[in-house]
């Protein structure tokens, strides 16, 4: 069976994995340490009675809503360079959707084995300057230029961006001989 990690679950960790719960997908790894914020919901998949909870747990209920037979493990943990290699091991792909490059680095750093998706720019509304740019196993989306620490985030383009990656990965999966997801 086919194993997601989930390496953020705000924007991009959520709406990827609604998709692909959305798709057939059963197997996820969700980690992320930050609780749901007012200020999330309009590009995150939770609701506004799930404000100060924490993300990967509210999203594994979230996701079980749709589909009540995954198998979905998750981590209230915020990733470093100590516990990095704990998490993902047993995943075919991860799901790349950290805010800072420190964290995205260390993530394709110690995972250059496994089948990479990651997002680099996705602030603003510009839809037609996204590209897809793929290195072996990393493949990067975005228009790797807007910045959400510069360019407001709007619902939009974050979940245009998800569906790409999403779509990544069923095209990944779609590769893989006699696997079933």
């Amino acid at each position: 069976m086919i194993k997601i990690g989930v390496a953020g679950c705000g924007g991009i960790g959520s709406n990827v994995a609604m998709n692909l719960v959305r798709a057939g997908i059963k197997n996820f790894i969700l980690v992320d340490f930050d609780k749901i914020e007012e200020t999330n919901l309009n590009r995150q998949f939770y609701f506004k009675n799930q404000i100060g909870l924490y993300k990967a747990p509210t999203l594994m209920k979230n996701l079980k809503s749709i589909n009540e037979n995954l198998n979905i493990d998750f981590f209230v943990e915020k990733i470093d360079k100590n516990n990095i290699l704990d998490f993902f091991s047993d995943c075919d792909i991860i799901i790349e959707a950290f805010d800072k490059k420190e964290f995205k680095t260390l993530l394709i750093e110690n995972y250059s084995t496994k089948y990479i998706i990651s997002a680099n720019g996705i602030g603003g509304r510009d839809l037609k300057n996204i590209k897809n740019l793929t290195f072996n196993k990393l493949t990067v989306i975005g228009d790797f230029y807007s910045d959400i620490k510069i360019y407001q985030t709007y619902s939009t383009k974050v979940m245009f961006i998800a569906c790409l990656m999403a779509n990544k990965v069923l095209d990944i999966i779609g590769g893989f001989s006699d696997e079933k997801i």
